[in-house]
């Protein structure tokens, strides 16, 4: 479908959505929300009141679809959407829901509101959960399906097929995971291997016994990344015995991406990294920036400082003034085209930590490539265009612009990899904080050449 048609569909889906609210259509309500794709109906709440949101939510009946509705909304939209319904309404959604949904659900909760939650299950119920919620946030632990079973590598294929038709609430079955005599991880079976193999064959003549798969603790965007590099569906996570805890299946990994990325476009943006700021209200999205806003206010200070400093030179070659934008624009700009790449290959895996020499090399080429090309091309403007400057005001430019850039590119190509280095998020360096400094550096280079060769 494309983007417009979606955009569409969504628009009259919406519009629908309120007039029958409008008209406490409550029969018709139910059907139509039978009838929507709990990820559609996600993305339309996003547009409605808090009241129509908990209008339209008491009509929900308590089943698998809407414990997948909720698992889609918006953090911040759950957490608003649950904060004033009952325990009691939420203890047989968290019943239906499948582990993961659980997780999402209950992290939205207040602690005393899930714990009030927990203690209403049974136990085995309880221990499960509790197990699942014990996981770092973010890891494969606290998104994976336990929803999963496996087959023993003696079983034939006709005795496995047998087994796989009484599995009605398996997660995914595309890959059938097979274990040894002491439930350790074997290899795998695909679904096609299994129905088109003769029925008296066992499961370790025809398993692949190079299996991909992660710890609990193992972060997700390691997890985004095998899956993406090994084109799987899904991924079995294990435990230190090497026994199957659950899998992660490539609809989360499809949101671990989408997230990641935003948090890293935000950052680069200098936004903060909640990936909601959207819909947050104009005091928290002036709060979220407010900090990293501050760096480039420093850094702008600091400019003015330098600028100041060599005010005297200023009045006696006035035309200095009319290329500090240029010189701090183009210092500001490649400097953050070369962040970007950088952090850009590392998230992807295409930038290797051991070859960081080679690629600070590499990016100082292009710098001094492009720095010494638009240094002549505003060398050559500054000496016909301000023929009552100095005969050197040129050279000035051009060498200005040249070292700049040369400095931009070297700044937005360490900086990152040195974050890395730290275990510190990279993105956060194609914000304020190299703009700012290559900023600083651009205008106080510019003033020490024009000091050297102008008086």
């Amino acid at each position: 479908m494309k983007k417009e048609m979606f955009g569409h569909e969504i628009s009259l889906l919406r519009d629908t959505f309120r007039r029958l609210i409008n008209r406490k259509a409550n029969t018709n309500l139910v059907k139509l929300i039978e009838k929507t794709h709990s990820a559609d109906l996600a993305v339309i709440y996003r547009f409605f009141t808090d009241d129509e949101q908990d209008y339209l939510f008491s009509l929900m009946t308590n089943n698998e679809y809407t414990a997948e509705f909720l698992s889609e909304l918006d953090d911040s939209i759950l957490e608003d959407l649950l904060e004033n319904v009952t325990p009691e309404r939420i203890v047989p959604i968290i019943r239906i829901a499948s582990s993961d949904d659980q997780t999402t659900i209950l992290n939205a909760l207040p602690e005393e509101k899930a714990k009030t939650i927990i203690d209403s299950l049974h136990t085995d119920e309880q221990e499960e959960i509790e197990e699942m919620l014990a996981y770092p946030e973010d890891s494969a632990g606290s998104m994976m399906s336990t929803d999963v079973f496996t087959l023993n590598e003696e079983l034939t294929a006709g005795e496995a097929i047998k087994d796989l038709q009484n599995q009605e609430d398996a997660e995914m079955v595309f890959y059938l995971y097979v274990t040894d005599n002491d439930n350790h991880l074997a290899g795998v079976v695909s679904l096609r291997a299994l129905v088109t193999t003769p029925s008296s064959t066992k499961l370790k003549n025809i398993m692949g016994k190079n299996v991909q798969y992660v710890r609990a603790e193992t972060d997700q965007e390691e997890v985004a990344k095998i899956v993406s590099h090994y084109n799987l569906l899904a991924l079995p996570v294990v435990d230190s015995n090497d026994e199957i805890l659950g899998i992660v299946t490539v609809d989360d990994v499809v949101d671990v991406i989408r997230e990641e990325a935003t948090e890293d476009f935000l950052q680069m943006a200098g936004a903060g990294k909640d990936r909601e700021i959207l819909l947050k209200s104009s005091w928290g999205n002036a709060k979220a920036r407010l900090p990293w806003l501050f760096a480039s206010w420093i850094g702008g200070v600091v400019a003015i400082l330098i600028i100041g400093y060599f005010e005297n030179m200023l009045h006696s070659v006035v035309a200095l003034a009319a290329f500090i934008p240029v010189i701090i624009g183009m210092g500001g700009n490649i400097g953050t085209q070369s962040s970007t790449i950088v952090v850009r290959g590392l998230a992807t895996g295409r930038v290797d930590l051991r070859g960081d020499l080679k690629l600070i090399l590499k990016e100082l080429s292009v710098g001094l490539i492009l720095g010494s090309l638009y240094g002549l091309l505003l060398g050559i403007l500054a000496f016909f265009f301000f023929k009552d400057a100095p005969a050197t005001f040129g050279l000035v430019v051009g060498l200005s612009i040249c070292a700049s850039m040369i400095i931009a590119t070297s700044i937005g190509t360490m900086v990152p990899l040195f974050l890395r280095k730290l275990d510190v998020d990279p993105a956060i360096a194609t914000g304020p904080f190299v703009t700012t400094t290559i900023d600083i550096l651009g205008v106080g280079i510019y003033f020490l050449i024009a000091s050297a060769l102008l008086l």
